[in-house]
């Protein structure tokens, strides 16, 4: 009874979850989920949008192709358009990274963080500089991307939990600016332009076909969906083996789940009792447990 007693006070004091990581997310959120027929458990793919401050959440459907869950704000980030170069530059970084569950961490002191994967092959063959570059919450940045501590905790979950359940990597797609044509031409002077006609690529690629674009790195330099022979050696300062194009396929429009059924399964979720809901067990049954490791490594930031 005294455990049932300290299991209730934890999860009803101050109405919040503690340790923040560990809360379930959101009826609203689960709902979301539900409406756009995704699951929880579903891989992630991130995009990043500097000059519009929005950081996008992508699911994985039954097909295999990713669909949009979410667009959130972005509270703060510092430096300006254009990649990130040196340590201390304050700038954030862009281009295409890779989130592990190592790279999680939630006892950051910017509430919670993980860690986008700068630098990257790409970075380290031009002699890029920097560490500790995080997506974290606190609202406050130093050469990261900064959200409240709220989106945050949502995003973090969702990524935790793909993570958690065989996701191996999440990509991040981190973009100066929406890569439309428009955007494109107003930027056509700036000195990062051929940087960003290759990260167009990309976008372009992952816009068409809702699958994480195939990322290798030669010459220094970013290649887009290439196909090298079965014996080639790709390395990021070596020369590009010959290669052929992937060939891109448009995603089918699919149509999201009817809000009746989408409320029909929120209400049986919250039909359930409480310990049910939250994977929570009493009495003399054999639990299990699910550990989250954070790998050798884990960062203040």
């Amino acid at each position: 009874m005294a455990t049932v007693a300290a299991v209730a006070v934890a999860l009803s004091a101050c109405g919040q979850f503690s340790p923040p990581y560990l809360k379930p997310l959101s009826p609203q959120t689960q709902a979301r989920l539900a409406e756009k027929g995704m699951t929880e458990e579903a891989p992630v793919l991130i995009r990043i949008f500097k000059a519009e401050s929005e950081l996008e959440v992508w699911k994985q459907k039954d097909n295999g192709r990713f669909y949009l869950f979410k667009t959130y704000p972005i509270c703060s980030y510092s430096g300006g358009l254009g990649p990130k170069v040196e340590q201390g530059d304050r700038q954030a970084p862009e281009g295409f990274y890779n989130v592990s569950l190592d790279g999680m961490n939630p006892r950051s002191k910017y509430h919670l963080s993980f860690d986008v994967g700068f630098p990257n092959a790409y970075d380290r063959a031009l002699g890029r500089t920097g560490s500790n570059i995080m997506v974290h919450g606190d609202c406050t940045s130093s050469g990261c991307y900064a959200m409240t501590d709220a989106v945050v905790e949502e995003i973090f979950t969702l990524a935790r939990v793909a993570l958690q359940n065989g996701q191996e990597e999440i990509q991040l797609q981190a973009y100066p600016f929406r890569m439309t044509a428009a955007n494109m031409s107003a930027h056509k002077d700036d000195k990062w332009f051929d940087f960003w006609k290759t990260l167009k690529e990309g976008y372009d690629s992952f816009e068409i076909s809702h699958l994480p674009p195939k990322i290798a790195v030669c010459e220094k330099r970013y290649v887009i969906n290439a196909s090298f022979g079965d014996n080639a050696r790709v390395t990021p300062t070596g020369a590009c083996p010959a290669y052929k194009k992937l060939q891109v396929t448009r995603a089918p429009v699919l149509q999201e789940a009817s809000a009746k059924t989408a409320t029909k399964r929120q209400q049986a979720a919250l039909g359930k009792p409480l310990g049910s809901v939250l994977g929570l067990t009493f009495g003399p049954s054999k639990q299990s447990y699910s550990a989250f490791t954070l790998g050798p490594a884990t960062p203040t930031r």
